[in-house]
């Protein structure tokens, strides 16, 4: 069983690490090169990068692609550089690495791939207009995305957008799995997912993700299964708050009855009970299978 966190958990895990052990920019790095890893490269490649860390992860990946061969485009959404992304944006600029900067009137169609580094997990509330309109930008653009972490615009803690997100093809999470990645809207968006291990030292274990074959004893003799509207409409007192808080709510009710809750995402599903709390997904990637565009 792999490890679900909160996104605070993640954060806390994360300074933990680099404040002890592993500095933020070879952090960084890992990352970067988890995403190589996990993806076949090829054609015009559009590295969209925010100003946080999440950029960074770009401007670290396309120094990688460049040394690789490659001919990646820096897409910049803001002139802010966190100071890990900084180091790997000037040395993107060393090896002649191209940029612009983009906005709601990019056109992303002359790309073949398209790589997602704009908001990480630390997003919260609701995008501007103009984020809205470049993140509709690349969803139409027909090229092959790939979202760094989590897609932009997608709550790492509940999974709904705010109000759009990015559409991937692949989704590679790192560090471990987050919350939001197996609820609310997160199936309409992610079309698959794997995680990356980069050297994290997780300091609380919380949630667990099991296989398909693991989930059979807890539909049937004793369990509720629902589709999360039907749980709304049924058990949910205020279904604004379930929409927010899935796991507090589903939590609250299991304790309340006694019972176990089996609540369906489409793809993905919630399992809760009195002691634990566990996610089964079929968006989830297999080590087995080849990360590939095409």
């Amino acid at each position: 069983m792999e490890n679900v966190i909160t996104v605070k958990n993640m954060r806390e895990s994360d300074e933990f690490t680099i404040n002890t052990s592993v500095s933020g920019r070879e952090l960084m790095r890992r990352a970067a090169q988890g995403v190589f890893e996990s993806t076949g490269w090829n054609g015009r490649i559009g590295i969209v990068c925010g100003s946080g860390n999440n950029g960074g992860d770009g401007y670290a990946l396309a120094e990688i692609l460049a040394d690789k061969g490659f001919l990646p485009v820096l897409l910049r959404v803001s002139e802010r550089l966190s100071e890990d992304g900084s180091y790997y944006y000037n040395q993107c600029r060393k090896k002649g690495v191209a940029e612009c900067f983009c906005d709601e009137y990019t056109d992303f169609e002359e790309y073949d791939i398209l790589v997602d580094c704009i908001l990480g997990t630390g997003f919260s509330g609701e995008l501007r207009e103009d984020m809205i309109a470049l993140i509709e930008g690349i969803n139409r653009s027909g090229a092959y995305v790939v979202s760094v972490d989590i897609n932009s615009g997608l709550s790492a803690s509940n999974g709904l957008a705010m109000p759009v997100a990015v559409r991937s093809d692949l989704t590679v999470s790192v560090g471990y799995f987050k919350t939001g990645m197996f609820l609310g809207d997160s199936a309409q968006y992610i079309r698959s997912l794997v995680n990356i291990d980069i050297g994290i030292k997780l300091l609380k274990k919380q949630y667990y993700l099991i296989d398909s074959a693991e989930l059979s004893p807890f539909v049937g003799y004793s369990s509720v299964s629902l589709s999360a509207e039907s749980f709304m409409r049924e058990y949910a007192l205020d279904e604004d708050e379930f929409r927010r808080s899935p796991l507090k709510v589903v939590s609250k009710e299991s304790t309340d009855s006694g019972k176990i809750f089996v609540i369906d995402y489409g793809r993905s599903k919630l399992i809760v009970d009195q002691t634990y709390v566990y996610f089964q997904s079929d968006i989830v990637m297999t080590a087995e299978k080849k990360y590939s565009t095409f």
